[in-house]
């Protein structure tokens, strides 16, 4: 059942995303370029997804379980540390290079959008290079002094 849910939780996802114009490159772009000819219907996407977010995390933090019984396993730390804060500016550098984040990078991907598949590339290899470094960082922890 949970996998069934996931799929379709998903799909609902992915449509909204399409909808919304997330998808586009160009819409996005437009959002991001606050000296040109911005665009703020965005805005109002993020406004939405930012108020249901906040519904369904203040429900959350109440449960133990889920409604389809997986553990909750909700975030707890609120430190703001230098690794957050230079991964926050690369994902929003990434954002206003590409037009894509990784949501809409991959339902871009799904209907076929050439220019997904670059972005999509880039961040695997973007997540490969960051797991080498965690990897390398764990490994140099746990050596004995």
């Amino acid at each position: 059942m949970l996998v069934i849910a996931s799929l379709l939780a998903g799909l609902v996802f992915g449509l909204g995303l399409i909808l919304s114009g997330m998808v586009n490159p160009a819409k996005v772009l437009g959002f991001l370029d606050l000296a040109g000819p911005w665009d703020p219907s965005l805005a109002l996407v993020m406004a939405g997804a930012i108020a249901v977010g906040l519904v369904a995390f203040h429900v959350a933090r109440n449960r133990t379980d889920s409604l389809l019984g997986a553990k909750m396993r909700l975030p707890t730390s609120r430190h703001l540390d230098r690794r957050l804060v230079l991964g926050s500016l690369v994902f929003g550098i990434g954002w206003g290079i590409g037009g894509f984040c990784p949501g809409p990078g991959m339902v871009s991907l799904a209907m076929g959008e050439a220019k997904a598949l670059v972005f999509v590339v880039a961040m695997l290899i973007g997540m490969g290079i960051f797991e080498l470094f965690e990897r390398r960082k764990q490994a140099l922890l746990m050596r004995p002094a």
